[in-house]
């Protein structure tokens, strides 16, 4: 971000040098100069849209409260099938995953910043310490700072995956004492007004992807015959379309944020 400012600086002020200079070949160099460091600076731009996105929002909103939810999904696929798990809160299918869990460092980081708790989702043992909060909006930039770096949060999807499916002996603990897995993408939407949380919205996911070993695999495999009640082995176009099927009743229910496994 800093390299951004630097670099439109510099274009500013030889651009505004190359009119008072005399000599043409002078001005010709310095504006090629200005010119050129307008390729890097729209380069940066690209790099950090979000951050520029950010700061707007801080000016913009800066009035207003606004709510923030930070989650992680995982895309857990065999075949053209992808799991899905019964929700704990709603009725509906959902990708293995769950909102990101703060320390106590970086709930006194969120205090300093005015960061308040969401009372949208009851409070209870599973959501004590969950990421999703009120940001003066303001601060929104100096959040998406603070989140970004990493520190005094969750930055790891290990626990959901375990406490779902492992914890819950959906999965043994014998082929799967740990994981691995690929990040794929962070998806950071755009604010927009919620009518169920009666504010302003942004909605963070980081999504992985399992990676599992031969057996972790054959025992998936097993898994998505074993026709388990709280389970869902959905198509893309299921997903897509939300459980819906073409030409049959629907029957079961999924997420919406499930497309971002897709």
């Amino acid at each position: 971000m800093v390299r951004l400012v630097l670099y439109f600086l510099a274009a500013l002020v030889s651009g505004i040098v190359s009119f008072y200079l005399p000599n043409p070949t002078a001005v010709n160099l310095v504006t090629g100069f200005s010119v050129g460091l307008l390729i890097p600076a729209l380069d940066e731009v690209g790099k950090n849209r979000e951050d520029i996105r950010h700061l707007w929002y801080s000016t913009r909103y800066r009035n207003r409260i606004i709510r923030v939810s930070t989650s992680y999904l995982f895309r857990i696929k065999v075949d053209d099938k992808y799991l899905l798990i019964r929700g704990r809160r709603f009725p509906q299918f959902q990708p293995v995953g769950g909102v990101h869990k703060v320390t106590a460092q970086g709930s006194g980081e969120l205090l300093a910043m005015g960061v308040m708790d969401d009372d949208l989702v009851p409070f209870d043992s599973s959501s004590r310490g969950d990421l999703r909060v009120r940001v003066p909006g303001r601060g929104i930039a100096r959040f998406f700072t603070w989140f970004n770096s990493r520190q005094g949060r969750e930055d790891s999807p290990w626990r959901e995956f375990q406490e779902e499916l492992v914890a819950s002996s959906i999965l043994s603990s014998a082929h799967f004492p740990h994981i691995m897995h690929n990040y794929v993408r962070r998806d950071v939407d755009k604010i927009r007004y919620s009518p169920h949380a009666q504010s302003l919205e942004i909605l963070v996911a980081d999504i992985y992807e399992l990676t599992p070993n031969p057996d972790q695999e054959a025992e998936l495999r097993n898994l998505m015959n074993s026709g388990h009640p709280d389970l869902l082995w959905a198509s893309t176009q299921q997903i897509s379309r939300r459980g819906a099927v073409p030409g049959q009743t629907h029957q079961v229910v999924i997420a919406q944020h499930a497309q971002r496994i897709l």
